[in-house]
């Protein structure tokens, strides 16, 4: 695709001046009491008045959370490659550029917030529904269109459109500000949807190799789910605090404020993620002890709310089922889940060291503890048939990484007991595998470790290799080819620091073949991810 990127920016720019100022008081240090000033006259062109992003990303720190300050005082001074953020070194002295960094890091008071207009108002359309072509374009001729892999670039905000046959690039194209939370694909492979830090939720065509349609639905994002039928969209948002419902062609359908029952207490969305037999989204909050499950049944029944005398004649209060939550109440809230085989429960972290919980999402309850030490990483889960010794019967396990601990834990899906923990060379947060493999892949990124791959036996749940390819570099986030032979994982660097993915062997781990990339931070086969494979997270 030659997309026109400086009018795409033009486009978005006037759509996005829709949104509110949002300009606050914001209590600073006294050695940045002009960085308000400061921050007007060079950033809010692109940044925004209120810091809540424009063509650039919002500056807020929940935006921030993955980029030390440091770092920031480097991009104000030095600009960012391959990207419209200009160095300002020549314009402004290091005391004004640290009182810019200390600014975009001090919170906003009030809080800002995205209403329903303002969310309406930023969709940009770029190609009209039916418009293009409804068939793969020329150049996939002969390719293998569930075999392809869309590769997030957070080097330079690229997206890699890779055949996963040839393991070669097909495409390349500008993304949105850190994407975030994995893209999530329609079920016919044609449409993958992006949703980036600061809210941006884009419709790129496959097929065609066009970004069609964009919208901003949040301020501080944390990921989008897609319905099984590929017809809504969920967005999960941390800032402000709200579960956003799109259709596929990014037209608002509704904005649910996220407070408890009573409507005591507002919560951050921790995540959300589609349940394709239950034709539902399911979120869970992260201030508050509930999950929502938010059917996109048109024919779903109505919701009691309130007293109801007699369900069969709706005699009392109801609501109705369609894109409206259902509660289940818990005693602990939960940061990230993952769902069983038949996505009738849900396993969930608590905050508490050592523990989490099955809600069952029939009765909306809590049915088992889990003991899950560390922090584990469950929106990276997997799970496999596993055979224990002496005979006993096949059971189905799921194994979590951890993001705090060296370790793998195993659980048995039946009981809820550990069958395993396994060490690890220190806290990761990726775990793959694939139906045709008996290996499953982890990798140790927030550890010295973190250059080092480790795999795992899934028939004795014993390390047997441990993979390393460039020392002190960091090598993670493995994805398996849509026939489970070749394993690629992302070398975790600056294409000029020999970023790459690197393609392994699935039986013999050996490397063979390096493909250059922009710190590739995740890599998504459309078959494994579609078909939800049981090696990948969904």
């Amino acid at each position: 695709m030659r997309h026109d990127f400086a009018s795409r920016c033009s486009s978005i720019r006037r759509a996005a001046r829709a949104v509110p100022a949002l300009l606050a008081l914001v209590a600073l240090p006294a050695a940045a009491a002009d960085a308000p000033a400061l921050y007007q006259q060079h950033c809010a062109v692109c940044h925004g008045p209120g810091r809540v992003g424009l063509t650039g990303p919002a500056l807020l720190p929940e935006s921030l959370s993955r980029l030390r300050k440091p770092e920031a005082i480097k991009t104000i001074t030095a600009g960012r490659a391959a990207t419209q953020m200009l160095g300002f070194a020549d314009r402004l002295g290091k005391q004004e550029i640290a009182a810019l960094a200390d600014y975009i890091y001090t919170a906003v008071s009030p809080a800002p917030t995205l209403a329903e207009a303002d969310i309406k108002a930023s969709r940009v359309a770029y190609f009209a529904p039916g418009s293009l072509p409804a068939k793969p374009t020329e150049i996939f001729k002969g390719v293998d269109m569930m075999n392809l892999f869309i590769v997030v670039e957070t080097g330079d905000h690229h997206v890699t459109v890779l055949d996963g046959d040839k393991l070669e690039p097909i495409h390349r194209f500008p993304s949105r500000y850190a994407l975030h939370g994995g893209p999530k694909f329609t079920p016919d492979g044609r449409y993958v949807f992006f949703a980036s830090r600061d809210g941006w939720i884009t419709k790129f065509d496959i097929w065609n190799l066009k970004v069609v349609a964009e919208i901003r639905a949040g301020i501080n994002t944390r990921n989008v789910a897609v319905s099984g039928d590929g017809k809504y969209l969920a967005v999960a948002n941390y800032l402000p605090h709200t579960l956003v419902l799109l259709d596929a062609d990014l037209n608002l359908l509704k904005v649910h404020e996220v407070w408890d029952k009573e409507r005591k207490e507002s919560s951050r969305v921790s995540a959300v993620y589609d349940a394709a037999p239950r034709q539902s989204f399911v979120a869970a909050l992260k201030d508050v002890p509930e999950v929502w499950e938010i059917s996109y049944n048109p024919k779903v029944d109505d919701i009691p709310v309130g007293m109801v005398h007699d369900f069969k004649y709706k005699e009392g209060a109801f609501i109705p089922g369609f894109l409206n939550p259902r509660r289940s109440f818990l005693s602990e809230p939960l940061d990230d889940f993952f769902f069983t085989q038949n996505y009738s429960e849900l396993m969930g972290s608590s905050r508490s060291a050592g523990e989490g919980q099955v809600v069952n999402l029939d009765v909306r309850k809590k049915i088992a503890d889990l003991k899950l030490p560390g922090m584990p990483h469950l929106g990276s889960g997997i799970t496999w048939q596993y055979k224990p010794p002496q005979g006993a019967q096949d059971r189905t396990v799921m194994a979590t990484p951890n993001l705090k601990e060296g370790l793998i834990t195993v659980i048995d899906m039946k009981d809820w007991s550990t069958v395993k923990t396994i060490p690890t060379l220190g806290p990761g947060f990726f775990m793959r595998s694939h139906e045709n493999t008996p290996y499953a892949w982890t990798d140790s990124m927030m550890s010295k470790g973190k250059d080092t791959l480790q795999v795992i036996d899934k028939r004795t749940l014993e390390k047997v290799a441990e993979v390393k390819t460039d020392p002190g570099k960091t090598l993670a986030h493995v994805e398996f080819t849509r026939d489970g032979k070749y394993v690629l994982a992302s070398l975790w660097e600056r294409k000029a620091d020999g970023g790459a993915l690197i393609v392994f062997d699935a039986a013999t781990f050996k490397e063979v073949k390096r493909i250059p990339m922009d710190k590739p931070v995740g890599k998504y086969n459309l078959y494994n991810k579609i078909t939800r494979s049981e090696g990948t997270s969904h």
